[in-house]
This record gives structure tokens, sequence and C-alpha cells, in this order.
């Protein structure tokens, strides 16, 4: 059920969050209408040339009968709004948000709204899909485009109609004035509009108060989904191209290291279609000790794969397994090494002060991604030039790889987009695209290349296992007066985009992405964080930023120990919550982004308990468990609570989870059923992180490889659901990841509610709670 309730008044939007920073063009022609953006890493000096060079060479090209976008949207002379989307849609109908946001400035009838998904281009600038962060980052920019094109239209439209500009306004396609109106399309067909917009003039334009909007925040139908029914929805799987042949690649027994020392296809000969298999060598150090089978279909491939006997030299971690990586975590948190991400001076005064000191040790296993579409890119060279078709959620990351890889401009590459069966940041790494790259320039043709279920799990950038000590310090009155949390795991932002790295108090740098959570909302008093990059996971994985990344595994330890402190001063974990969420200092919140800081909070989960029937009698070895999350990152926050209903088998350990309620606080929701399937599909993969998903290494990879023995939550098991939105006005955050995080500890609080079984290791399972109830 999505139910609304109401806070806050309208807050306008940080000028560090808007458009471009150079400026944009309005323009049109007989063919068509256009407003282009500045790319944000274009310098001022470059803005008149990038004018020419780009829209205007686009213009030119419509007059000729040819017309293409330079940015985010056009319209053509029959009235089609087509949008330009650059994020990636895999599935949570990002385009129907933005276009959406467009449509509402612009006035434009949805009925005649089209979305188009772009290819790598310079123009639509830094392009990554992930962190929850699409709606958040282009909501203010695609606004003020929409609103920008309004005004445009107004005025040419006036000009037509013979009246002053200000007399007139727009709805649904159409300038009106009294009773006249003319639609888009003649004044894109009739008019002449030509107009350039400095970034000055951007940041004032006017746009639309929250009570005046009428298509954000309304029910409508994603735009992707009729072609998807029906099957004409092309995903990078479905991509072909004139004379390309099938490539299957035979994976190392390590990540890193490993070298091939002898290939005999000879018994794969005999298959009909295999080709030849070829050892490929990678200046990007990517796929290091890949070899790849060829031939004329993927069928063939697979056929022959296993009859290609190659010999490798393992790296160095091919002995290496999951325990010893927990192992070196909780090594590493033993020793001083480390980044500070807060550090309190009075953390070791009140420790040493504390009458009593709380600590718990949580830890979580591997994760695979397992996307339903396993990886997959067409590359091929083409006039000098690169292309490689797939799904990609981060090009910005992924062509300087393939730029690498090929010893080539990344200039010379581009990525042509397709849907994507499934991404959660598995396709943040466009890794999978570098094997297809070097086979076709090793072949001189096209180049299909396609991973197995095997191969794909082999091959994961898996959410690594972590290890984590938290603790907290009470004085004489059990009121808290320090904590301190310390989390291990393997940094994949270190590992692929050191860049994004932050600078501890200590100087040392952390991967903010594996450490977000821990710097919470709670007045805790003295507050100590310390993140350590896990060396031996970095070594034997390639870490993955996984739906949530880090704060699904900071969350687990966070509210799972909020619960046992609660239990051990003997309140209420709702209550020892709600005392320690005080709006004030670094937890008072700031604009636009949180507003209201903690208390925002305490509104989530104040109305989640009600909810829930926080406190009601419930039936025996059944339990409540409660939690909190703010998302992503403090400077984004996504408030929300989850109550979990969950009934304990003494006799067979089984959890039932029964329901989970959830209540979210994500500013202004643009597209309610988008937001309400992002929340159900983000709080379902967290149940099956928490009860039914967790890999192991042995030897140096993972040990489950397919759905028989690696298996996330099914149908069967989905609880009922209850989410509740609040409804307001505030900035506009993400939905992909938040209800991922909250779900864990809630269910692990419900167990201890229910059975007095206290678990601290994901996933929870059935032997584990035997073992403690013996």
């Amino acid at each position: 059920m999505n139910k609304l309730s109401h806070l806050g008044p309208f807050n306008t939007l940080e000028k560090s969050r808007q458009v471009s920073r150079r400026g944009f063009l309005i323009g049109a022609t007989s063919v068509g209408f256009t407003l282009a953006f500045m790319p944000p890493e274009v310098g001022a000096n470059d803005r008149d040339d990038l004018v020419d060079n780009g829209a205007a060479a686009a213009l030119n090209d419509a007059s000729n009968g040819v017309f293409e976008p330079t940015v985010w949207y056009s319209i053509d002379p029959t009235g089609i709004v087509t949008v330009n989307i650059a994020e990636a849609e895999m599935g949570q109908h990002i385009g129907t948000a933005l276009a959406r946001i467009i449509a509402e400035e612009l006035e434009a009838d949805w009925q005649q709204v089209a979305l188009k998904y772009v290819d790598t281009e310079a123009k639509y600038g830094y392009r990554v899909t992930g962190g929850s962060w699409s709606i958040w980052h282009n909501f203010d920019l695609l606004s003020r485009a929409g609103a920008a094109g309004k005004k445009a239209l107004i005025e040419e439209g006036a000009k037509l109609l013979g009246v002053a500009s200000y007399e007139c306004s727009a709805r649904n396609s159409q300038v009106i004035h009294k009773d006249r109106s003319i639609s888009y399309a003649e004044i894109v067909t009739r008019g002449n509009i030509s107009r350039v917009y400095s970034a000055q003039q951007l940041l004032k334009m006017p746009i639309k108060h929250p009570a005046n909007r009428v298509l954000i925040g309304e029910d409508t139908k994603a735009l992707d989904i009729p072609d998807k029914t029906r099957g004409k929805a092309v995903y990078g799987i479905d991509a072909s191209y004139p004379g390309m042949v099938y490539g299957k690649p035979l994976i190392p027994p390590t990540r890193y290291g490993a070298k091939i020392t002898a290939i005999d296809d000879a018994a794969a000969l005999k298959i009909v279609g295999y080709q030849r298999t070829i050892a490929l060598t990678d200046p990007s150090n990517t796929v290091p000790g890949w070899a790849v089978v060829i031939a004329d279909s993927y069928h063939a491939a697979l056929k022959a794969a296993p009859l290609v006997k190659v010999s490798w030299d393992a790296g160095d971690t091919a002995g290496v397994s999951e325990q010893d990586i927990l192992d070196r975590g909780g090594a590493l948190i033993e020793s001083a090494v480390g980044s500070l991400l807060l550090d309190d001076p009075l953390v070791d005064t009140n420790f040493a002060a504390a009458k009593e000191v709380l600590q718990r040790r949580y830890t979580t296993s591997t994760v695979l991604h397992f996307p339903l579409e396993p990886m997959n890119a067409i590359a091929l060279e083409k006039n000098g030039n690169w292309e490689i078709h797939t799904g990609n959620q981060w090009q910005s990351l992924t062509l300087p790889v393939y730029a690498q890889a090929l010893d080539v401009a990344e200039e010379k590459i581009i990525m042509r987009s397709y849907l994507i069966g499934g991404g959660f940041g598995r396709r943040l790494m466009g890794d999978y695209g570098v094997p297809a790259l070097l086979a076709a320039k090793a072949l001189a043709k096209p180049v299909k290349l396609l991973l197995s279920r095997e191969d794909d799990s082999r091959f994961d950038s898996v959410r690594s296992p972590s290890v984590q000590d938290v603790s907290m310090a009470f004085d004489q009155q059990q009121q808290v007066i320090g904590m301190q949390h310390h989390a291990a795991a393997g940094w994949p932002t270190e590992v692929m985009a050191p860049g994004f790295l932050g600078t501890g108090t200590n100087g040392e740098k952390y991967d903010p992405f594996s450490i977000s959570g821990a710097n919470h909302w709670y007045s805790v008093g003295s507050h100590r964080v310390r993140a350590i990059s896990n060396d031996l996971a970095n070594k034997t994985f390639r870490p993955g930023w996984l739906r949530s990344v880090g704060p699904g595994w900071i969350n687990w330890a966070l509210e799972s120990f909020m619960d046992e402190a609660a239990h051990k001063v003997g309140i209420d974990p709702i209550t020892f919550r709600l005392k320690h969420l005080i709006s004030r200092g670094r937890n008072k919140g700031a604009a636009p982004n949180s507003v209201g800081g903690a208390n925002r909070l305490v509104r989530v989960l104040r109305q989640v308990a009600q909810n829930a029937g926080w406190g009601q009698d419930l039936p025996v070895d059944t339990g409540m468990g409660v939690a909190t999350t703010f998302g992503q990152e403090r400077d984004m926050p996504t408030w929300c609570g989850c109550v979990a209903l969950v009934h304990v088998d003494r006799k067979t350990g089984k959890i039932s989870l029964q329901k989970l309620s959830l209540v979210l606080d994500a500013g202004t929701i643009v597209h309610p059923d988008g937001a309400l399937a992002q929340t159900e599909g983000a709080a379902l993969w967290g149940v099956s992180m928490a009860l039914h998903e967790g890999a192991k290494f042995v030897n140096g990879e993972v040990e489950d490889t397919n759905l028989n023995t690696y298996t996330p939550l099914r149908m069967s098991d989905v609880p009922a659901m209850d989410i509740e939105f609040i409804e307001n006005n505030y900035q506009s955050v993400g939905l992909g990841e938040p209800a991922t995080t909250v779900v864990a500890p809630a269910i692990g609080n419900a167990i201890f509610n229910a059975v007095g079984v206290r678990l601290r290791h994901l996933p929870m399972t059935s032997a584990a709670v035997l073992a403690e109830l013996v």
C-alpha cells in the first residue's frame, strides 16, 4: 500500500547541484526544437566553439532533413517530445521519472512524450547511474531545462498569435491566450526559435511551486513497460551485428596474476561451428590470463568450451578462503591502520572513564550480483573507430579502461546503449567489454562475447565480506558518552575509481561507499569511525558496488548494535533510538538535502512503529524488530524506518519473515509507482541477503556459481509489505538502495525478540539459530 502523509514546506535547491554551470542553447528549425546544455567539463572559453560545433551543427543537419537532439529533449513537427535519457534503464523506470520532470516544467502533453536512451557522447557530460543519485542529480537541471523550453515556446507562440508573451500561458503542449491557442507542433513548424541562455540566466529561471505541479507526484504508467511486455524491448543480450562471431570466455583460477602456459583445442575441433581459441593480452589488466573460445554461434562456443584444455599458472591468491578474508579483516581492525572518518578528541577519555563498555563484532559473507541478464558485449572496429554494444551503468569510468586495453584515444570509442536486464551495481564496471574488444581486435571482426551463469559468478565484482567492531561507552547513570565503529572490507572505489576516495582526519584515504552509514544521525557523545581496506580481499577479487554498497553491511552492524545497547540499559529499542535522535549540532541537518536532520528520522520511526503496531501482544516465538537508515550518504539522506515481523521455529531454527512495514521520507516523489517498485525491490533484496544469499571463497574463487547452490529469495518466501512515503516538498533524493540496508537488522532484532537469539553474521540461517538455542 502506497500511503502518503504530509510534512514540511517547499525548499529551493542548492546552486551546487544545478544544471551545467556553463550555459545552454535553445534552437529550432523546420524539423524540430532542441535544448542543449554545455557539458560541465567544458570551460567558459570553449562555450562559443561548443555552441557552433555542437548545437549549431545539429541544427544545420536538421535543415538537411536529419535532426539529432544535442541534449535533453527535442520537439518534432508533429509535437512529439523526445527526452534523451543519459541514465541506464535497468528496470527502475528512470526514463519515465526524468521525462516527467521535463514535461512538468515544459507543460508538455504527457501522451506526446517519448524516450530515447542515448549513446556515449561528450555533450551529455559525466555518465553514471548508481548511488541512488539519478533523481537527486537531475531534478533541478531538468526542471530548468523544461522551464526554459516553455519560455521560448511561449515567446514564439505569442508572436505567431500576435499578442504579448506575458499575456500567454502554456498547458498540454499548447500556448494559450484567452480563447485562442497554438500547439507546440505548429510553433515548431512555423516559428523561428533561437535563444541562448547563460548559466546565470538558467539559475534564475523560475520553476513551479510544488502546489502547481500536475505531473510530478501523480500516478502514471512507466513508458518503458509496453515494449518490454510485448517483447519489443532490446537488451544488450539481444543485440546483433552483421558478420559477428561469438565468444565464450575461459576464466583463469584467480582474478589477478594468472598466466596461460598452454592451450590444447584438439577435441574442440570436432564441434561444428567452432573456429579457434585465442589467448588475450590485456594492457589494462582487467582480464589477465583469459582465453576466449570463438565460434559461429554461441551454442557452438558453449559446446566447445569444455573441450578446450587451458593450463594456467595461478596467481598468489589461489589458496585464499572466505575465512582467510574475514580473519584478515579482524586482524586489521586490531591494528592501528585505517582512515578516521570521525575522531572526536574525547573518545579515548570518555571510554577510559566509562562505567561500562559494550562491544560487539559483526560479520557478513560475500554476496554476488547475479543479474538476470548475464554480462555481454558486442565489439567491433568501424572506419578507424571502435563501437561496443552493451548495457552499462558507468560509461565515464568504463571508456578510459577500454581505451587503455585497445591502446587508442578514448574519443575513438563509442558505447551504444541498450536496456539492462539487471544492474544492481554490477554494470558500473564495464570490465566484461574488455575481452570482447580484445577479441575483436585480434580477429579484426565483430565479436559478441556472452558469459554463462558460471562465468558471470566467477568474474563477478562481488560485495566484499566485512568485519566490524562496534562499541559504546556508558557513564554511571547508563547514559551514552561515546561510540566507536571500526569496519574492514574490500574497497571497490580504491580499486576502480581512486579519484572518489575521501581523506580522513588523520590524512589517510578512505572509500566513502564502504563506510557510509557509520557517520549516523544519532547523538552518542564522542564518536570515532575508522574505515579499513582489507588488502587480502582487494587482491583476491575485484570488490564491487552492489546495491547499497557499504551501508548494506554498515547498517547491519549499527542497527543490530543499537538494539543490543537498548536491551543492555533496559529501554525499549524505539524509545532508545528516539532518545538519541536529536536535531542539533552536526545532526541538525542543512538545506537543501537534509533539512530537519535527525527530526526527519524521528518522524519515520514513529510512523513505522504506529503502522506496524509496535508493542502489541504477539504469538509465542514471534517478534518484531526495528531498524532505521538514512540511505546512502549524509548529504543525500533518504530517511527510512522498518519493522519486521518474524516467527522462529524452535525445532528447526527456520526463520519465517511474515511482514515488513516501511516508512520513507525521500522528499519530493516524482513517480509514485516507480518509487514504490524501487522500495519493494530494494527491501526484498535486503531480505534475500539477510536470510538467503551468501557465497564463500574457496581456493581463491567463489564456490557457488549457479542458482542450484546460490539461493536468492524465492517468491514463496516474499512477506507481506506495507510501505508508506511521507509526503513533502523537500529535495528529491534516492530510492534505489535505502530500503536494502534497513531490512537485515530489523529481521535480526525481531529474531532476538522472538526467541532470545542474537545473530551477528549475515546471512542469518536456521543452523545459526539452532546453534544458539541449544
